[in-house]
């Protein structure tokens, strides 16, 4: 028998033979190998396909195949080296299917707990009462007292620069980029830098304006409509919050339903560090 190659060897092969074309009678328990008495389906190795880390999965159809093929030949024939698992494998299995059953069922659970209908109010609670917002886009220049933001005003009223003076003049971290402050909403500055902001026209400057920061300059660049975001923007989040909202409900359940006693005999946490219980 040719000496067994690894499925990390075989799916670095850049070259792969033609693919057979298919059996319309071939279904997952369809064997492709037997070892030791031990068949091989093609359930099996569609699972293991399935588990493999995504840079395997654009592999030509033939190297993954041999690759797959020949990785279970491999476990299956050093499986039938064992006198059986270990504790540990035991328990792992055990855990590993647990855990295996209870994904499917989230799964399947997954799949049925959103309805079109179910979105659609979701969206209505969330954003049907919502009125588009204003943002605004404006700079300021940070002095520290009035008498130097009023002497600003005046030479901006004289045809100065507004950047330009920022970056000469304003102590805060905005000065160096001309005072520019970006796109914000309602609320997302200071008390008095808020309220002097909406007052104005686009264009316009304000000030002197007296923040527990020092006294500002303020230049209204421009502002915007903030749409509410249509359904399809945020569908996928609506379908993602519900699908956690009913997956967390039938866990809760699951648990109120289920008979459970605990242990009365008390176990120190630490216990569980201890992995030599399992040897």
């Amino acid at each position: 028998m040719p000496k067994l190659r690894t499925l990390a060897a075989l799916l670095a092969l850049s070259t792969a033979m033609p693919a057979f074309a298919q059996d319309a009678t071939q279904d997952a328990s369809t064997v492709v190998a037997t070892v030791n008495g031990t068949d091989i389906t093609l359930g099996h190795m569609i699972a293991m396909r399935a588990r493999l880390p995504q840079q395997y999965q654009g592999l030509e159809d033939q190297v993954l195949y041999d690759g797959i093929l020949e990785q279970l030949v491999q476990q299956t024939a050093l499986g039938a080296q064992a006198d059986g698992l270990s504790t540990r494998g035991e328990l792992t299995i055990e855990n590993e299917r647990r855990a295996l059953v209870a994904g499917e069922v989230i799964q399947r659970l997954a799949a049925d707990a959103v309805t079109e209908e179910q979105v659609q109010a979701a969206y209505d609670a969330e954003y049907g009462g919502v009125e588009p917002t204003t943002e605004y886009n404006a700079s300021h220049i940070l002095v520290e007292t009035e008498e130097e933001a009023q002497a600003l005003i005046e030479e901006l009223d004289g045809g100065a620069d507004f950047a330009e003076l920022a970056i000469a003049n304003s102590t805060g971290p905005s000065g160096p980029s001309g005072g520019e402050l970006g796109w914000f909403g309602a609320g997302a500055m200071v008390g008095p830098f808020d309220a002097a902001v909406q007052e104005m026209e686009v264009g316009a400057v304000a000030g002197p304006v007296e923040t527990q920061f020092g006294w500002h300059v303020i230049k209204l660049n421009d502002t915007r409509e903030e749409a509410v975001p249509s359904l399809e923007e945020v569908r996928a989040d609506i379908e993602g919050q519900l699908q956690i909202e009913a997956i967390e409900g039938l866990a809760t359940s699951a648990v109120e339903d289920a008979e459970m006693t605990e242990a009365e005999t008390e176990i120190d946490p630490a216990i569980i560090r201890n992995d030599a219980l399992l040897d």
